[in-house]
């Protein structure tokens, strides 16, 4: 087994190092997994911690939104991923926020 690259002062490596060694290389069908799931629970916590924020149940915010507690459930449990666009409906009418995406290199 490679051994990892540690900081000398700290003995610490970094996130991006410890997926490049238990994923490999952005690129590889393993790691671009592991991105895309991780991105899809970062986006079920958001939007988990916004509802909790505000103060409304999930089925309060499915009212507001147009659609239903059990697939507000399903998003915020990492069960479904959401559409862009019935993501953006969920912010902007249930939440009154609004959704911006970024593109990346």
């Amino acid at each position: 087994m490679k051994r990892r690259k540690k900081n000398k002062e700290t003995n610490l490596v970094s996130l991006e190092e410890l997926k490049d060694y238990y994923y490999g290389k952005r690129g590889t069908r393993k790691r671009d997994k592991l991105e895309r799931e991780s991105e899809a629970f970062r986006i079920a916590v958001m939007l988990q911690m916004a509802r909790q924020e505000l103060g409304m149940t999930q089925e309060e915010l499915a009212a507001k939104a147009g659609t239903t507690k059990s697939y507000i459930s399903k998003i915020e449990n990492n069960v479904k991923e959401a559409r862009i666009s019935t993501l953006q409906r969920i912010v902007e009418r249930g939440l009154g926020g609004k959704l911006e995406l970024r593109i990346s290199f």
